[in-house]
């Protein structure tokens, strides 16, 4: 039986039986705890939690999974991967325990011809927890399984909780006995590889509360209903109904097998080390194809590190397997094809995933050429010096230069017989991390003491910002540095770093620039402020220069910002969510925030693309943007918990670490962010956004820049300005610019070509007059001499080929020829077959001439080029080609 019919006839099923069909969720979960779904309740988790009422009371899902903490093992044993389908079924408060139990046994011992999976009952063993009597009797006397093939385990095997207090219970596994030929006999409580688990049916009825692990926790009572939370795993179903020894070699995944044993040349089989890497081949290129169609890109953090990390240990198995040219276009295309028909979004999403998986291919490729000979030469050193362990250094440098996972670096030092040093490895990456966050505040600090900052904070408390509401206000002067020093009192022309009770002043943050505007004082003092940061959390910095007077701590100040231009600010932060919610409805949820930064006028906005966006593309999020300005939208900001936040399914940065109330900006119906910035009150306000293209950044990021209102107009009206110039030059409407100026392109173009080839052409006409005048070297003809400044390289080269060409072929002949283009001296020599039996080669020659210019070249013995910077020394260099001929020809 396949696996897409396995697929079927599971969700069938329980459809059947009023379950309702739940499509996968993303490999991306939708939970702060998770970097990727691990199992098939995750999607569920709000419904067991009571955080959400369930949409009905029963449901069923074939879920995709990824668990690599046994990433080690994979290829090693039967059943270790690390992706994986969850076929579940799920009861809100509606059947238990009998309704569980019987749905499960009905479908696997059921005839094929019924709709079932067509197990041999005799052949199924059952495991429930210690002490669920309940479960035990449902097996024994309702469904007929005897007592000597029902096992009971402890907590650690058959009881189920999520790790922190809340819903949990026992539970009763169902196992397939696949004979002796996997081990001794004695259920599963003896031999898990012979009898191996392949449903696991959950009865969550209790609650618990906090404890130290898995095992010790305390059970605080009943749950008010009791749920159903089961899972079987697909790709062990197919092993068995396959009749394969392993989750490798099912249909799904034999077919990658087989195209990596026919890149390799490996035969499946023939030897346990390359069965290994095979497998794992196998399974990892399934895991990156599955991982990038839904969204995750390579990356050295969280789940873009994951892909990264197995993506590699798959291409590194097939190098080791024999291959040597790119693979990853055919594994992908493979895995594609076997997948395809279970998820068809990957056959529409063909084009993007070989992009992204190509890319990373060839950046591995060429980190793994260099960081290969690194490591090979760290090994031979450690063991020369006696040692067993890489040391932590070596395997930071393979990291920070070559791109090399630590996981990469301890398999590959695994296997010539070394340890390495991870604790140094992860010192310096912890130093690394530190510097750069140094660094960062340096630039924002001006590496003033951050004591006196906190000093302040502990002394006045955090500063109030009142800028969502206010443009200024009475404040008080609670701290003060001047020229980066703590001081009482500032005066006329210092720099200085007030701290301030309250503030209006925005400070830098969350992409958007900081407010600029001054600082006035009762008794005339003026600061005029420049920048704002944090640099010490919850503490505003106004950085600026005394204009006049004195300030001094205690001072009582008024503060007031730069109002037009923090308008303009806000204008380009509206603009720059409206362009995120833009492109991820055109580009879907993978079009993610990757930094941004707004300042008046103009923003520029970062996201996730493993390819350049379409011009197309780019032009219809242009014009949504600027349709949901017409439409009048009224911004809001509101502040909640976190949780509501997600609930209400606003967008938040993955990896940004968020208190426990946030601050939500909404835009009408279109757009909803977790944002501490400063917006426009309705969408009318942005009056324009242009956007003016996108680039790429870096590895699967792009940005796009934009302008925003006037500073949007303006650029329009510069541009209607070109066009109606253009117009005038080319006598055209605006619409047939691009097609009149692609002709006189094109005109300029061809005579461009027939310039070239007229004067190609009386270049050669020299050849016959060169030929002719050859002379006799002891016996070889030699041409040198100076063509026409400004002849190109290869019209030099044509010339010298052409001279050589008209000189009998049994006579030894040498021809140098010199020019001078773009202010640089170019020269070509060229020998023929009977001068280089006289030992005459092109390429010493033309190094000796080249040297003689002040440069270098080489080539081949028949021909060579080189050039230098000296066209003065053209004379000079004739002569020692002359004068190494003659020595030659002696």
């Amino acid at each position: 039986m396949e696996s897409a019919e396995i697929r079927r006839r599971w969700l069938r099923f329980f459809e059947e039986r009023g379950h309702t069909v739940v499509p996968s969720a993303s490999l991306i979960a939708d939970d702060p705890t998770l970097l990727l779904v691990p199992a098939g309740m995750v999607p569920f988790k709000p419904y067991f939690l009571g955080e959400v009422a369930p949409p009905a009371p029963r449901a069923t899902s074939v879920q995709k999974c990824v668990r690599t903490p046994d990433i080690e093992e994979v290829g090693k044993t039967t059943r270790h991967g690390t992706f994986f389908q969850m076929c579940g079924n799920f009861s809100f408060g509606d059947y238990f325990k009998e309704g569980a139990i019987t749905y499960a046994w009905e479908l696997l011992t059921n005839s094929q011809d019924q709709g079932g999976y067509g197990l041999d009952p005799e052949r199924l063993w059952i495991t429930v927890y210690l002490d669920d009597d309940e479960a035990e009797t449902i097996w024994r006397e309702k469904i007929g399984v005897p007592a000597e093939r029902i096992q009971r385990l402890g907590k650690k095997d058959n009881f189920w909780s999520m790790g922190v207090p809340g819903p949990c219970g026992p539970c009763s596994e169902i196992n397939y006995d696949r004979g002796p030929e996997f081990g001794v006999e004695g259920g599963p409580a003896v031999n898990d590889e012979r009898y191996v688990e392949i449903w696991n049916l959950v009865f969550m009825q209790y609650e618990r509360g906090a404890g130290e692990d898995k095992e010790d926790f305390p059970i605080l009572g009943d749950l008010p209903s009791k749920n159903i939370d089961t899972g079987l795993g697909l790709e062990r179903l197919a092993m068995i109904l396959q009749g394969v020894r392993n989750l490798y070699e099912i249909d799904t995944s034999r077919i990658v097998i087989d195209k990596a044993t026919e890149l390799t040349g490996v035969r499946y089989g023939a030897d346990r080390a390359s069965d290994v890497s095979l497998r794992v081949v196998t399974d990892h290129m399934r895991t990156s194809v599955m991982l990038i169609g839904d969204g995750v890109t390579p990356g050295n953090e969280g789940r873009g590190y994951v892909l990264r990390r197995i993506m590699r240990r798959a291409i590194r198995n097939m190098r080791l397997l024999g291959a040597t040219g790119p693979v990853v276009a055919e594994l992908v295309d493979t895995v594609i094809e076997s997948m395809g028909q279970q998820y068809p979004e990957l056959i529409t999403e063909r084009k993007r995933i070989l992009t992204v998986a190509l890319a990373e291919e060839a950046a591995f490729l060429k980190a793994l050429k260099g960081g290969t000979n690194i490591l090979d030469t760290a090994v031979t050193e450690t063991k020369a010096a006696g040692s067993t362990v890489l040391s932590g250094d070596k395997a930071f440098l393979l990291h920070d230069t070559w791109g090399f996972p630590i996981d990469l670096t301890l398999e590959m030092a695994a296997e010539q017989g070394l340890t390495v040093d991870e604790s140094g490895f992860r010192r310096l990456m912890k130093e690394q991390r530190e510097r750069a966050k140094a660094d960062a505040r340096a630039k924002k600090t001006g590496h003033a003491d951050l004591s006196a900052y906190r000093e302040v904070a502990d002394a006045a408390g955090a500063t109030d910002f009142t800028g969502y509401l206010a443009t200024e206000g009475e404040s008080t002067v609670v701290g003060l540095l001047v020229h980066g020093v703590s001081s009482p009192a500032a005066t006329e022309g210092d720099e200085v770093e007030i701290v301030l009770d309250r503030t209006p002043f925005y400070a830098e943050g969350g992409g958007q620039i900081a407010d600029t505007g001054r600082i006035r004082f009762d008794n005339g003092a003026v600061v005029e402020v420049r920048d704002v940061q944090k640099p010490v959390p919850g503490v505003h910095v106004h950085k600026g220069v005394v204009q006049v007077g004195e300030v001094t701590v205690g001072s009582p100040a008024y503060a007031a910002i730069d109002v037009g231009r923090r308008r303009a600010i806000a204008r380009a932060h509206s603009a720059t969510h409206l362009t995120h919610q833009a492109l991820r409805d055109a580009l879907g949820p993978t079009a993610a925030q990757a930094g941004s930064e707004n300042q008046p006028g103009r923003f520029r906005f970062d996201f996730g693309s493993p390819a350049a966006v379409p011009g197309a593309v780019l032009t219809d999020v242009e014009q949504k943007i600027n349709e949901v300005l017409a439409r009048d939208l009224d911004v809001q900001a509101e502040v909640m918990s976190i949780d509501d936040a997600k609930k209400q399914g606003a967008i938040a940065e993955f990896g940004e670490k968020y208190g426990e109330r946030v601050r939500v900006v909404t835009i009408g119906d279109f757009s909803k962010e977790l944002c501490g910035g400063t917006h426009v009150r309705n969408t009318a306000q942005l009056g324009l956004v242009k956007l003016l293209g996108e680039s790429s950044i870096g590895s699967g990021v792009r940005r796009i820049e934009a302008l925003v209102g006037v500073d949007a107009y303006n650029f329009l009206a510069r541009e209607h300005t070109v066009v109606a110039q253009l117009q005038e030059l080319v006598k055209g409407r605006p619409e047939e610019l691009p097609e009149k100026v692609s002709a006189m392109l094109g005109k300029l173009k061809e005579a461009e070509k027939e310039i070239e080839r007229f004067r190609a052409e009386k270049v050669l006409q020299a050849a016959a007059g060169l030929a002719a005048g050859a002379q006799d070297v002891r016996g070889t003809a030699l041409v040198t001499g100076r063509v026409p400044d400004g002849t190109g390289a290869d019209d030099l080269r044509k010339l010298v080929l052409d001279v050589r060409g008209r000189i009998p072929s049994d006579r030894p002949a040498v021809v140098a020829l010199f020019t001078v283009a773009g202010d640089r001296p170019l020269t070509v020599v060229a020998t023929n077959e009977a001068a280089r039996e006289r030992g005459l080669k092109a390429g010493d020659l033309v190094r000796t001439a080249a040297k003689t210019l002040g440069g270098g070249g080489g080539g081949k013995p028949d021909v060579a080029q080189g050039g230098g910077q000296n066209p003065q020394a053209i004379d000079e260099a004739v002569s020692a080609v002359e004068r190494q001929v003659a020595e030659s020809a002696r």
